[in-house]
């Protein structure tokens, strides 16, 4: 039977670094992680018939891409492609266009999709002529996307994702290609696994850097916060939000319980609404607190306007750091410096 959307993609969970040549069936394939939004593409089985592009989470989101519905015409048919869609503005990958793409009604995708392109980056093939490709290993399935660019011509908004089977060389791209906005950090799949959806069976890396934040609100109670919200003071002496943690271990948590004191009227975030996740609708419930402690944290690339999307790791207290010693918002283009 040919692939039909909803199709449950395959996952990956996180590992600290790259493991050994013999973790995954039939040794590693490597490939750069970028931050943009996973898809799944369908080409029709029939001529006139509509190209498909689901979310990981099962939703169809084609009418905000015309333009890469149009490209598809460079494709073959009945074709399935796993991926990430990006989109590259003002000489970066920007995420924060790609929300404004994927938010996009009919009056304004058309307009979207001529200043800010998107490109969709391969890196499975999960279907060809309409034969399913899922039971096959990788190595088998990453020949046939290759053969694909290579048949089809393909460039962009088509992007073949690169691969290689050596550790070093992904180490390097864990070093240095994390420094370019967009990429998140390195993917790890068996060159003999065969395509599990929803399970997750690949693996992930994520290049960290280590910032300091002040905690201006923590969600639980001041006797055993669970979450803490990290502001950081702009020009203005504003506390603007910038991120929020983990949930904070036993340890954490009996620490700052000792040092943290209530917000009083008048606190910067007093009725400010947080969000449990980026772009989710509900909202968490917290409580303020005097912003004058400063919490060192590890986050991954994942940094948009100022602030960082994906929960961050709190790594401990600073107890000797005053809230002036934290970098400024938006006081520099690297994360780790606001």
């Amino acid at each position: 039977m040919m692939l039909r959307p909803p199709v449950e993609p395959m996952l990956a969970q996180a590992r600290e670094g790259i493991p050994a040549p013999g973790t995954l069936p039939g040794g590693l394939a490597l490939e750069p992680k970028f931050d943009g939004y996973r898809a799944l593409l369908f080409t029709p089985s029939e001529p006139g018939g509509p190209v498909l592009l689901q979310t990981r989470r099962g939703s169809l989101i084609q009418q905000h891409f015309p333009d890469l519905v149009a490209a598809a015409a460079q494709l073959p048919q009945a074709l399935v492609l796993d991926g990430e869609v990006v989109v590259w503005h003002e000489e970066r990958l920007s995420f924060e266009a790609l929300q404004r793409r994927a938010a996009s009604g009919a009056r304004t995708a058309e307009a979207l999709a001529r200043s800010m392109p998107a490109h969709f980056i391969a890196f499975d093939a999960l279907q060809k002529d309409g034969q399913e490709l899922v039971r096959e290993p990788y190595a088998r399935r990453r020949a046939v996307l290759e053969s694909l660019f290579t048949e089809h011509s393909l460039g962009p908004p088509w992007t073949l994702c690169p691969m290689t089977t050596d550790p070093a060389a992904a180490q390097q791209w864990l070093e240095e290609w994390t420094e370019v906005r967009g990429i998140e950090g390195v993917m790890i799949k068996g060159l003999g696994q065969r395509y599990a959806g929803g399970s997750r069976g690949w693996f992930k890396v994520k290049r960290r850097t280590t910032a300091e934040a002040v905690v201006g609100a923590v969600t639980g109670s001041l006797a055993r916060p669970q979450v803490l919200l990290l502001g950081r003071f702009d020009d203005h002496g504003r506390l603007r939000p910038v991120g929020r943690t983990t949930p904070l271990r036993p340890a954490a948590a009996a620490e700052l319980s000792a040092l943290l004191r209530p917000g009083g009227p008048g606190h910067a975030w007093e009725g400010v609404r947080f969000s449990a996740a980026w772009g989710s609708p509900r909202a968490l419930e917290a409580l303020t607190v005097v912003p004058d402690v400063v919490a060192e944290f590890h986050a991954d690339t994942a940094f948009e306007r100022g602030a960082w999307r994906h929960p961050v790791r709190f790594a401990r207290v600073r107890l000797d750091t005053t809230v002036d010693d934290v970098p400024l918002f938006g006081a520099g283009q690297d994360p780790a410096e606001g």
